[in-house]
């Protein structure tokens, strides 16, 4: 590949919408054109942009921020979205994870801070409060990130980041008297925390600029009571572009890692045997091409879930001492999908999905059935943590208007009893769940969950909102979402697309997703919206779509290929610039899923989808609110601020473009309680003021 670049003069420009009267930033207008493979001219008209602490950059995001909140907070007024979205979000529950000898539950008992660690010896005891993120920091704002309690459950490492960034920092309580203790890590990311003996394994990154290409992880162990730059490093490469996930089995007899080279789009698996008369690190498995995930051992043989020869996902067993002879822990439940694998002494809770439904199941470890629970559609369990050996476990049942039913669960009686009862300030009873299913441009059956109020009558006229995320091989499960019940009790019809790219058929389901594949997820949606035009539920005029992340990406491309079928459309924290996405922080690490500009024939895949870059001069898009962070270094938020620029700076746009940028801020969005609030409701007032409610 031959790469030039030509900067031109920065222009200044101005935007406007006479149809609605709006007047945006100005903007400096740097051309650059990259020349790949010494024929192909890509214009970046709005490279400057990526200077986010640009003086002028930051004036114009606080520019586009005074016009968005002008106009969202109106639009929320005049459609009650934020009291009626923060109505809601209180519904009651009460769902610890049981971790060694405690409970533990994340809970917001400050509206303006972010959730705290609490903990408790038993279900019923009142909690007290562990971590609180409020006295971290009197100047940045905290979020805990995640925790690990010790085998002898002493000691619970907790993770933690500021003002939304991926890097983080690590700190140790102790449990009994609540007391921190002096270790302190920084420098973390992507990481995990596994737990052996008095110390834990964790990684880390080379820490440079903002949105620098993550590489370079590193392996450490850390003892308690010492300093981190005296921790043990454990494993590297040569090859900074290779990244590694790890762990310890819950007897903390094996420490695993798994290595994925992108470049060679292989794994090689390594094992530690504390047991063993020398224990060193080894191999495994090496250049496997498909997906182990090691939930835990069982009687020294490690139990496993994989995709190998198994569409669905399969439970294995792999002896360490003779790796390449599996035992395959078949079940009855072949055709449906594997979701989550939890090994006990003697037993395996399994849940599946079969048919959008929910499916949990007790099985022994030759894979009969000893117990099976359906649940219905559109709906997900989580939970059953606690030790092997536990005979009850918690675990909960939830959906898109159904918050967290927490259930108790006996593994050898199995018993389902209802801890408290989940309450709601609406009606549960008076909406309606549906599964269709439509055919997309090459005759694919895409599944998809419609909600809405019962009684909907199937008049072309009723406000939709569309929704996927298509990524990853990812089986986005339903939950609870206070946002959803408002656009519902407003006679919205929610759509939920399962298209290509998430996992919801299995890994043949994924990869027709994925790669010189994408374009699939993007017609998949745009099938989707047809088929709710088509079958009535609603009209190009009072259709919206809106997405997250990847999910941000499908609904952008879908509007820039398709306009004509919406009428509002709101990318969250989406990746917009797909020639430039992997030369920042992660986008390396998803080469499998978009592909690469180094390869000519992805570069011209990745071309032809890109948002930002299939933008017309003489089309007038749906209207549109961006949704970014300033501090989002997983998707820089620059993949907002150009595509917000370039939709802006034309003659043909008449419908309107905001740009909303969130401060202090990561991918995950407003990391308050009342902050999150603000920007649902922000969301929703802009959809309803497009698309009308009834």
């Amino acid at each position: 590949m031959n790469k030039i670049a030509l900067v031109a003069i920065a222009l200044h420009v101005t935007a406007f919408s006479s149809a609605q009267g709006l007047v945006y930033p100005t903007v400096k207008k740097s051309p650059v054109v990259d020349t790949f493979y010494n024929s192909y001219l890509v214009k970046d008209e709005y490279r400057g942009l990526e200077n986010i602490h640009d003086k002028d950059v930051v004036d114009w995001i606080d520019a586009q921020n005074k016009l968005s909140k002008n106009f969202c907070e109106k639009a929320s007024n005049q459609n009650s979205t934020y009291t009626s979205i923060d109505q809601y979000s209180y519904t009651e529950y009460h769902h610890p994870r049981k971790e060694g000898k405690y409970y533990f539950y994340y809970a917001v008992y400050d509206l303006t801070a972010s959730s705290a660690l609490f903990y408790k010896s038993g279900i019923k005891d009142r909690g007290d409060v562990l971590v609180d993120p409020t006295y971290i920091s009197k100047s940045d704002r905290i979020t805990l990130r995640g925790h690990a309690v010790s085998m002898n459950s002493e000691y619970l490492a907790y993770l933690y980041s500021r003002n939304g960034s991926d890097w983080g920092e690590l700190n140790v309580v102790s449990i009994k008297d609540k007391v921190k203790m002096k270790d302190h890590l920084d420098n973390l990311k992507f990481t995990n925390i596994a737990w052996k003996d008095d110390g834990f394994f964790y990684s880390t990154y080379p820490r440079t600029e903002q949105f620098s290409e993550a590489i370079g992880q590193q392996v450490f162990y850390h003892k308690l009571g010492t300093d981190q730059k005296d921790d043990q490093l454990i494993f590297k490469k040569k090859n900074p572009r290779i990244h590694f996930s790890f762990q310890t089995t819950s007897d903390e007899r094996f420490f695993l890692l798994t290595e994925n080279d992108e470049d060679l789009n292989v794994y090689n698996i390594y094992y530690l045997d504390y047991q063993s008369p020398e224990p060193i690190l080894k191999p495994l498995l090496m250049k496997v091409k498909m997906g182990i995930d090691f939930v835990d051992s069982h009687d020294g043989k490690l139990i496993a879930r994989t995709t190998h020869k198994a569409n669905n996902g399969a439970i294995v067993e792999i002896d360490p001492a003779n790796p390449f002879k599996w035992r395959s822990i078949e079940t009855e439940f072949s055709e449906a999908l594997l979701l989550n694998v939890i090994p006990l002494k003697e037993k395996i809770i399994v849940v599946y999905q079969y048919n959008s439904h929910p499916i949990v199941a007790v099985v022994n470890y030759n894979g009969e059935t000893l117990y099976k629970l359906e649940l219905p559609v559109a709906s997900s369990v989580g939970g059953f943590n606690g030790n092997p050996d536990d005979e009850e476990f918690l675990f909960t049942f939830n959906s898109y208007t159904i918050p967290p039913v927490v259930y108790k669960f006996n593994v050898n009686t199995y018993e389902r009893t209802l801890t408290e009862q989940t309450t709601v300030t609406f009606d549960i009873k008076n909406i309606e769940y549906k599964e269709v299913e439509y055919l997309t441009k090459d005759s694919t059956k895409v599944p998809m969950y419609l909600v809405y109020k019962k009684g909907l009558k199937l008049d072309g006229n009723n406000p939709a909102l569309l929704t996927a995320y298509g990524g990853f091989g990812l089986v986005e499960a339903p939950s609870y979402d206070p946002s959803i019940v408002y656009f519902i009790m407003k006679g919205g019809v929610m759509a939920y697309a399962n298209i290509r790219g998430g996992g919801d058929y299995g890994e043949k389901w994924a990869q027709q997703g994925r790669g010189k594949y994408k374009q699939n997820s993007f017609t998949d949606f745009i099938s989707a919206a047809e088929y709710l035009v088509k079958s009535g539920y609603t009209n190009p005029s009072r259709l919206a779509s809106t997405g997250g992340s990847n999910g941000g990406l499908v609904v952008a491309a879908a509007a820039i290929q398709r306009p004509d079928l919406f009428k509002a459309v709101v990318p969250v924290v989406g990746a917009l610039d797909m020639i430039r996405f992997e030369r920042f922080t992660i986008g390396a690490f998803h080469k499998d899923e978009y592909g690469t500009v180094t390869d000519s024939l992805s570069f011209l895949n990745l071309r032809s989808y890109s948002p930002y870059f299939n933008i017309k001069e003489d089309v007038n898009y749906p209207a549109m609110l961006i949704v970014t962070s300033d501090n989002d270094d997983r998707v820089p938020p620059f993949h907002s601020y150009k595509f917000a620029a370039r939709l802006q700076n034309r003659t043909a746009q008449i419908n309107p473009i905001y740009l909303r940028v969130e401060k202090n801020a990561g991918h995950n969005g407003a990391n308050t309680f009342m902050k999150h609030i603000r920007t649902e409701a922000d969301i929703y007032g802009f959809i309803m003021n497009m698309i009308g409610g009834k």
